[in-house]
Order: C-alpha cells, then sequence, then structure tokens
C-alpha cells in the first residue's frame, strides 16, 4: 500500500529543496454562473503554479441557476474547457474535471427519464372476484414504466380504519379541528397549533378498536415525538412511541419525500385513542394530512426500508438505518402468502385496462412499475441540468461520462490530451433509488430467490410475516449499496481508465447516500475525504477515506481542505494551519484546497467569490505570498506518504446498509488509532499472522 520509499539521503535532500517532483496541493477550481474567459483561465493557471498547486480540478457551478456570459456546453465553452487543458499542459498544472456539471453528482440533460435513477412505484385496488373483472388502474407517476402487476387475497383487517366510525374527536390544551387526521382522505389536513409544549388528539369510539398499525402522513414538513395511548380495560396504556421525522422533504434524501412513518401497534381493544405530539418543530406550519390506523398489521418504516426516505440531516450516524426487531404476527392471514400471489404482469395494454378470471373472494391488485427518482445534477445551469444518471447500471453510467468527460477529451489536440488526468466525483448528495432495468435478475442471481412475490412490501404489507419482509428489504438494501460501488463508481473508472484518466472521489454522501462507504471508496484509484476550517464537518469523512484507502490499499489519501462558510476574503495560512494539521492525523497525506474560484477579469476585484469557500485565488492580497504555506503543506504530504499508516484496531462496520460511518463499539482509549472494516475486505484481502489481522499490502491490527 506504501508509496515506494526513497533513500534517507534522498528524503533528506527532497524535504529542504522540494524538487518538482514532491507532490503539490491541489485545489478545487470553480467556474461559476457560465461568468468565464481564456485569459482569466490563463492568468488563473499562472498563478497557481506560481503559488505551488499541482493540480486543478475544474467544476462548473451555477448557483443562480440562469446561463451567463458563456453558456455552458456552447461552443464557447467547450473551447474554454480544451483552452485550460492545453495551458495546463503548457504549464505543468494538471487538469481534472468533475464528471457532469455542478458539484453533485453525475447527471446531465443527455440522461432522459429511461436513463434516470428509479425507484418502484405502485397503484392498487382491492375488488370482488368470483368471475370475469375489468380493472382500470391508473399509472402511479407521470414517467413511468409497466414492470409487474399482482394479485393476492385481500388482507383482513385493512378495511376496517377509523374513518366513517363513530366517535367523537377532542384535542387539548388548545381546542382544533383535528378531524381530517382521520377522514380516510390524505388530501385533506390539519394543522397543529405551536408554541405548545405538547398537543393532544384524543378520538373516543361508539364501538372499541383494535389497531395493529399506523401510517402516519404529514403534508407540510415537520419533526415532533409522538406517543399513542388507547384506553384499554378501563385504564390508559402506552401503545408506542416513536420520532416523526419529516423535516427535509427535499428529494436528495429520498424519492418519497412525504411518504408515511408506520408504526405497529399491539392490537388490543380500546375503547379511545390519544395521540400526543411533542418536541414540535416545523419551519412553518405543522400540517398531517392523516393518522391512519387499521386493523391489519404494517411493517413498520417500511418507507424508510425500501430506501424511499433517507436519513434528513447531512450527517447520519452509523446506525441510522438500523432498526428494532418487529414483534412477529402469529395469525399468518394477516400477512401475504407468497404462495397465493398471482402474477398478471404484462397485461396491460395502452387503454390501462385489465381483464381477468378473479378467484371467488376478495383480492387486492398491484400495478408496479419504475419512475425516476426526480432529483437533477446540481447546482448547474439550466442548459447543463438533466436527470441524474441509473447509479445501478454500469452501461447507462459509461453513456454518461461519453456524453460530457469523453467529449472533451475528444475536443482536446493529441499533444495537450495528457494533462487531463483525473475525473471528480464529489461528495454524494443526490438520494436514493431501489431498481433498476434487469433486478429482478441481478437480484435472483444474487440472493437465490425471486424478490417478485415479496414486492407488496412497498406498501408496507406483511409479506410472510415481519421477519421475512424485512429480510427481503434488507437483501434489497444490500444490493443496492453494492451495485453503488461496483455499477457506478466502478463502471466510471473503467471509463476513466479507457480514456487514460484516473477516478479521484469522495467516498462518503451527505443526505441521501445509498451505499456502503468503504466499498463504494474501494472502487475507486483515488479517495478523498473533506473538513471544514470550522464546525465539525470532517470529523467523520476524512476517517472515512482514509480507512478506505488503508484497507483496499490505496496509498494516497485526499482532503477537501478548508471549506467554510461565509466571511469570504477573511481567512489566511494561519487561521488555516490546526485545522489541516489535524487532518493528518486522521490518516489524510494530501490536501485539495477548497477553493479557487475562477476570476474571468481584472476590472472586479476582490473579483467573483461565494459563501461556500476559502478564497484561495490571485485576486486574495495574500495568494501571491501563498508559496512558503504550500510549501510547508507539501513537505508534511512528503513524509506522511512515506511507509504506512500505524492504526492499533480496526473496527467492522458490518453488512447493513446505507452506513456513511463506522460504529466504535467500545470507544478506542486515547492515544491509539483505528481503521473501519468491511466485510468484503474481511473476506477476500485480511489473514491472520503472529496473531495480527494483516493486509496484503502490510497493514495489520491488533
Amino acid at each position: 500500500m506504501a508509496l515506494p520509499t526513497p533513500p534517507a539521503d534522498t528524503l533528506r535532500s527532497d524535504f529542504t529543496r522540494l524538487p518538482e517532483s514532491v507532490m503539490k496541493p491541489w485545489c478545487y477550481y470553480y467556474w461559476i454562473n457560465d461568468d468565464v474567459s481564456k485569459a482569466g483561465i490563463t492568468k488563473d493557471l499562472e498563478a497557481m503554479r506560481a503559488a505551488g498547486i499541482g493540480t486543478a480540478l475544474i467544476g462548473n457551478i451555477n448557483p443562480a441557476g440562469r446561463d451567463g456570459k458563456v453558456p455552458m456546453l456552447s461552443e464557447s465553452w467547450w473551447e474554454a474547457m480544451v483552452h485550460a487543458v492545453k495551458e495546463g499542459a503548457r504549464l505543468g498544472v494538471d487538469i481534472g474535471m468533475f464528471n457532469c456539471p455542478g458539484w453533485s453528482q453525475s447527471g446531465g440533460p443527455w440522461v432522459d427519464a429511461e436513463k434516470a435513477m428509479q425507484h418502484l412505484v405502485y397503484s392498487e385496488q382491492r375488488i370482488k372476484g368470483g368471475g370475469k373483472v375489468k380493472l382500470t388502474l391508473p399509472k402511479p407517476s407521470a414517467s413511468f414504466r409497466d414492470m409487474y402487476t399482482l394479485a393476492f387475497p385481500a388482507i383482513p383487517g385493512e378495511e376496517r380504519t377509523l374513518a366513517g366510525r363513530e366517535g367523537t374527536v377532542s384535542t387539548g390544551p388548545v381546542t382544533f379541528d383535528a378531524r381530517p387526521f382521520f377522514d380516510g382522505d390524505t388530501a385533506t389536513a390539519a394543522a397543529l397549533p405551536t408554541g405548545h409544549a405538547s398537543v393532544s388528539v384524543t378520538i373516543s369510539l361508539k364501538e372499541a378498536f383494535s389497531p395493529m398499525g399506523l401510517r402516519m402522513h404529514a403534508a407540510s414538513a415537520m419533526r415532533a415525538d409522538v406517543t399513542v395511548y388507547g384506553f384499554v380495560g378501563g385504564a390508559e396504556r402506552v401503545l408506542s412511541s416513536f420520532v416523526f421525522d419529516r423535516s427535509n422533504p427535499s428529494l436528495i434524501t429520498g424519492p418519497i419525500p412525504y411518504g408515511p412513518v408506520a408504526v405497529s401497534l399491539p392490537g388490543l381493544r380500546a375503547e379511545s385513542l390519544r395521540i400526543e405530539f411533542k418536541n414540535l418543530k416545523a419551519p412553518g406550519r405543522m400540517l398531517i394530512s392523516e393518522l391512519a390506523f387499521t386493523e391489519a398489521p404494517v411493517l413498520e418504516r417500511y418507507v424508510e426500508k425500501q430506501l424511499g426516505r433517507m436519513h434528513p440531516t447531512p450527517l447520519p450516524l452509523w446506525n441510522s438505518y438500523v432498526w428494532e426487531t418487529q414483534t412477529e404476527v402469529l395469525d399468518r392471514s394477516l400477512s401475504v402468502d407468497t404462495q397465493r400471489i398471482i402474477d398478471l404482469s404484462g397485461r396491460y395494454g395502452s387503454t390501462d385496462v385489465l381483464e381477468w378470471e378473479a378467484p371467488p373472494g376478495e383480492w387486492t391488485v398491484m400495478r408496479i412499475g419504475m419512475a425516476p427518482t426526480g432529483v437533477h445534477n446540481h447546482p448547474a445551469a439550466p442548459a447543463a441540468t438533466g436527470y441524474e444518471v441509473d447509479k445501478l447500471d454500469r452501461e447507462k453510467v459509461k453513456d454518461h461520462f461519453n456524453r460530457f468527460v469523453g467529449e472533451l477529451r475528444r475536443r482536446i489536440p493529441e499533444d495537450s490530451r495528457a494533462a487531463l488526468k483525473y475525473v471528480v466525483i464529489d461528495s454524494y448528495e443526490v438520494g436514493s433509488q431501489n431498481w433498476s432495468a434487469g433486478y429482478r435478475q441481478r437480484f435472483i442471481a444474487r440472493y437465490g430467490y425471486d424478490p417478485l412475490p415479496y414486492l407488496p412490501v412497498l406498501s408496507g404489507r406483511l409479506v410472510g410475516g415481519a421477519s421475512s419482509s424485512d429480510r427481503f428489504l434488507w437483501d434489497l438494501r444490500r444490493l443496492v449499496a453494492d451495485d453503488v460501488a461496483d455499477e457506478y463508481v466502478g463502471g466510471l473508472s473503467a471509463s476513466a481508465h479507457q480514456a487514460g484518466m484516473r477516478l479521484w472521489l469522495e467516498n462518503y454522501g451527505h443526505w441521501g447516500f445509498p451505499g456502503e462507504f468503504l466499498r463504494y471508496g474501494g472502487r475507486s484509484d483515488l479517495v478523498s475525504g473533506e473538513f471544514w476550517n470550522e464546525g465539525t464537518l470532517g470529523d467523520i469523512e476524512c476517517k472515512a477515506a482514509s480507512s478506505a484507502a488503508h484497507t483496499y490499499g490505496k496509498p494516497m489519501v485526499s482532503a477537501e481542505a478548508f471549506t467554510a462558510s461565509q466571511y469570504s476574503f477573511l481567512r489566511h495560512p494561519a487561521m488555516l494551519k490546526k485545522r489541516g494539521d489535524w487532518s493528518f492525523t486522521e490518516g489524510v497525506n494530501h490536501l485539495v484546497l477548497h477553493v479557487y474560484i475562477h476570476q474571468p477579469d481584472e476590472t472586479r476585484k476582490p473579483g467573483t467569490n461565494a459563501w461556500f469557500s476559502t478564497e484561495f485565488n490571485r485576486h486574495n492580497t495574500w495568494f501571491g505570498m501563498a508559496r512558503g504555506w504550500t510549501d510547508y503543506l507539501r513537505r508534511c504530504q512528503l513524509m506522511l506518504q512515506q511507509g504506512r499508516y500505524a492504526a492499533d484496531v480496526c473496527y467492522y462496520i458490518g453488512e447493513d446498509a446505507p452506513i456513511m460511518t463506522g460504529g466504535r463499539v467500545p470507544e478506542i482509549p486515547k492515544g491509539f488509532s483505528y481503521d473501519y472494516v468491511n466485510a468484503e475486505v474481511l473476506l477476500q484481502r485480511m489473514t491472520v499472522r503472529n496473531g495480527r489481522l494483516t493486509l496484503p499490502d502490510g497493514m495489520s491490527y491488533r
């Protein structure tokens, strides 16, 4: 894993005089809002060379959301990109480019609905059998591709809800109309009042009710601690306590932004139900559209488990996608029987009408298919925006590469092409998907069973029971995580190699990351973390990168360095040194400065800048004197890239997915270091030698 270590005399000499062969810091090089000039590019690259920056990673970032002076993907823009590579070749500054417009993730106007990230959607209807039925099930999404149509015996109790039952609804401590919570219509909603420590809603029933499941629907962004009480046998009992969190409805946290939070209930016969809301948080009105209690069981958190809703903040903990084991339902009639599912796939035509000779009894028919998740590459100019490419299909990823990076490479003269060295994937910020073309066959090949009979679990029904339903969704999440690494990162890496380039990747994801951070990084040539100069962002990202590099045998660990918020032009090297030195203790041995923003002309000073940066550019007053500091960074990199990182222990992260960071249980004592390790490395790369866990590159752990 180690880079070749030079003899001591050479190392001492290189440390003292820093020849050109000693690796330089790199920088992100953002072109903002299509405001670009060839003269400015030349001056930028000349300034980088003088400051001791060795590589510029070009990202075309458009927070304004409108075309600028040189519209992206226009001939003038392509000429500017070619000019940057040619000037990089002339000056000895290597060039990398983000693999798509914007910083996240991999999309563009060449990605249409069929090539986009996909998730499974459905519509359904309950019918009576015993003869020929003519059924019209609507397409559940405008961009919808029919996949499967399934029929199964209707589950007893599903039709027994609170909608239409005789009873009274009361609220406290303030009076408001909560009847829409129980009307069976998610199109109607009522607002919870604000300014109270807690709010409760009670429904007193004329006839007792035995709820086994609850789906809670919101119609606005909100979070609350919820407790459900039932008045059972003359006493009030807690039926369930849970966190309701739909605080971030952005599609980058999943394609079902207001999907219900589902919890199971014990099915006790209750004369009344009381729902208490505490710790209410919302940016505006807190609208609840339905508290859908039913006398049929529901799979807890089924929306989250199918990757429909991801963690709502940028920093999911290691156990954010681990759930408690659900109590099994003993009555098997309350679960979908996989042996009684009838496959009606392929019967829908252009009329959306299904004709079927239905057996006697009541049946549920589900029309299931794929639809785009709706996420686009961002922040990018309108002309350069399109769907995010399917992360589970290597051929679609290859097509995406060829349409953007490949197109630039084709335009570069042969004598300058070698300067275009790197393809960049920034941190993952585009949410999840759970299906792709051919995924049924891929699932069967991986797990040895057909996923088709288990698809009713998408609706929250139990299929064969809670444990088998959970296991199917676990398998699905794990397959998605592995394919995001193998098909997406592996596919981009293969395309980069074919073009004579290398893939540089930040191996973690903020918001809706559906992968496993170690395997995800293991498929890239180069791995990077990230840290902000102030705050805690970086506290898990740098260790995520160094662990992937150490366990997969990659000698260089980069970090997007000194990203910051506000206070433009106020930071300087003396303010940056402490955080940079800290990153080296996390296993980082190479810094990528964030960010050099392209300065298109000399007339505007201090020039173009952004809220998300430390200003590493030629219009900053100290940048012309930066060489002493960048030489310090080079000396640090030179020394840290010798030998091997020393980590005392490794923490196994388990096989649950998604996962963006590892857990440390128990926490390691101060003064010791660690790496995270995954199942793939443990099974395929590790051996035990002399009582130590040992990797083929020489790393070992006690």
